[in-house]
């Protein structure tokens, strides 16, 4: 063959975790898996209701788009969670949150010559997007780090993956200020924005001024209505970056399925399941943090999301060997960037039952 995949990527993170999987699975009592961020509670009733209802035997193609409803439920959703109003017509549904992060600086035609600037710590999609795209990615949390080239697209996430910080309205206004000082695109990652106590958006009022122009902000279900396997996200901020997004979209062929469509739609209708999904990250975060703490180790920022961020002042490998011996399995915090290299990331994403398991055990 003279065709192959030549992407200059980096390994797999989770690949490299085999060895201490195998020793967390050993436990006597299983493995307490917290390296991932996957959700292990019941899809809702109202949104397993609507997936095998009438869209469920909707032969024809869906429309890239998604119908009106749709839109307008999740405009809907965003007004009263957030105080964010957006027109549906620049709502667009993605195919989970992870492929239009990846895809992104490609579908805005960063290449070559552009930087896009990402979190210092960041969710490991963000590099690989950019590294998709042929263009250069720069970590760089302060506005006055630029790098080489010209900037093109900067990646904020608040709360963040993997820290749970929190990002003020003031300091995101200043990102918009930077960057459309440059003609620079903001795109902010709001996968967590619902596990937060009024984390601002990026279309919040104080923070982009009433104007949606050069933003875009990334959503996910997969977090707050356990939706990962559906494959459920969506896209909004300004008209015409959006519309820009559809018609390439449209193209490609980047479609949610129809029946995901309708169950995105019931999500987005109903506040009372998201309400009560925070409850229980809450929770668990409380009784896991605690353990965490009683262990030794100090926990950092973490006030949302879904993720402790926690350093026991050594290497984060060894933390994460150490851990496995307990049965608990957890991510190092060097998949998030080189100044992770001294923390991990342990997930609240397990249930009561393995939460509490693992609180034991660390408590000795």
């Amino acid at each position: 063959m003279n065709l192959q995949p030549s992407f200059d990527l980096p390994d797999f993170p989770w690949d490299s975790l085999a060895g201490a999987t195998e020793r967390a699975h050993a436990h006597p009592d299983g493995i307490v898996d917290l390296s991932v961020g996957t959700p292990v509670d019941p899809v809702p009733d109202v949104v397993r209701a609507a997936l095998t209802g009438p869209a469920a035997d909707d032969p024809g193609y869906p429309t890239t788009h998604g119908p009106l409803a749709l839109r307008i439920a999740i405009a809907g959703s965003l007004r009263r969670r957030f105080g964010v109003t957006v027109d549906p017509q620049a709502v667009l549904p993605t195919i989970g949150s992870k492929e239009l992060v990846a895809w992104l600086p490609t579908l805005l035609g960063a290449g070559p010559g552009h930087t896009v600037l990402i979190p210092e710590l960041a969710y490991p999609t963000y590099e690989v997007g950019v590294r998709l795209a042929g263009a250069t990615a720069v970590r760089a949390d302060a506005t006055t780090a630029v790098g080489p080239g010209r900037v093109s697209l900067i990646w904020v996430n608040s709360p963040s993956n993997p820290t749970g910080r929190v990002l003020p309205a003031e300091h995101l206004a200043k990102v918009v200020e930077f960057a459309r000082e440059r003609g620079a695109i903001v795109a902010s990652d709001e996968c967590y924005l619902s596990l937060s106590d009024g984390a601002p958006s990026i279309l919040s009022p104080e923070v982009c001024g009433g104007s949606f122009d050069g933003l875009l902000a990334v959503h996910s279900m997969s977090k707050t209505s356990n939706l990962a396997g559906y494959r459920a996200g969506f896209v909004t901020g300004d008209p015409a970056l959006v519309a820009g997004l559809l018609e390439v979209r449209k193209h490609a062929g980047m479609i949610v399925p129809r029946p995901v469509q309708a169950a995105m739609a019931a999500a987005a209708d109903d506040d009372a399941h998201v309400t009560a999904q925070v409850a229980v990250y809450a929770r668990r975060r409380e009784v896991l943090r605690a353990a965490v703490e009683k262990a030794g180790l100090r926990v950092e920022h973490s006030t949302a999301g879904l993720y402790l961020w926690a350093t026991a002042d050594e290497p984060g490998r060894r933390t994460v060997d150490r851990l496995a011996e307990l049965g608990i399995l957890v991510a190092p915090g060097e998949f998030y960037g080189p100044a992770g290299a001294r923390h991990v990331r342990i997930g609240l994403t397990a249930t009561d039952e393995r939460i509490s398991a693992a609180a034991e055990r660390l408590a000795g």
